[in-house]
């Protein structure tokens, strides 16, 4: 770093420690101009750092809200014999992380741009059709006769005990029963 970069860094740091101790002491006008100089710095940390990582650049604003929020709930906790620049950017970098943890490593690409390759919607109402009634073809005929009046046509425990000649609580059993062989049947699928 040249002479002028780290003479420029270090009045920066004294005026930053300046503003954060007088903010500390209550000084209201101090923490507003504290903020207004920090904010154009941490900005430019959460920036470089979404980008580095491939988020949206949106993503910044984000960190720097959340930074600039946890300098205010945490500003007691500074030590005024430390210089502050090393304790604000840790705490950027935390904010940082967490965003970029939540954001997982999902990328973000506009469905726009994919228009032309994308096949068109289809019917698929037929196949879906077929396909629940194979799976509920392999339960026996009072769990499927019920899983299929409750869950495929939409009827009540009543009106399906009505439906089959049943009773209220042998529908309940043969529903949980018809419905939990199918779940043990996609956990084995899926294994």
């Amino acid at each position: 770093m040249k002479d002028g970069a780290r003479v420029r860094v270090e009045d920066r740091e004294k005026e930053w420690a300046g503003l954060m101790r007088a903010s500390n002491a209550g000084d209201a006008a101090a923490y507003r101009r504290l903020l207004l100089e920090l904010t154009p710095a941490l900005r430019a940390f959460a920036r470089k750092g979404v980008v580095r990582a491939g988020a949206a650049i949106a993503d910044a604003e984000d960190v720097l809200q959340e930074t600039l929020l946890a300098v205010h709930l945490k500003r007691q906790t500074w030590d005024q014999d430390a210089p502050l620049s090393p304790w604000l950017f840790a705490i950027a970098r935390h904010k940082l992380i967490d965003a970029l943890r939540r954001r997982g490593r999902r990328i973000e690409l506009s469905i726009d741009d994919f228009a032309e390759v994308l096949p068109g919607g289809s019917d698929d109402s037929e196949s879906i059709v077929s396909d629940v009634s194979r799976h509920l073809d392999g339960l026996p005929p009072g769990q499927r006769n019920v899983v299929r009046c409750i869950a495929v046509e939409g009827a009540s425990i009543d009106e399906t005990a009505t439906l089959l000649s049943m009773s209220n609580g042998a529908v309940r059993v043969a529903l949980h029963r018809g419905l939990a062989a199918l779940a043990a049947k996609f956990r084995r699928v899926e294994s």
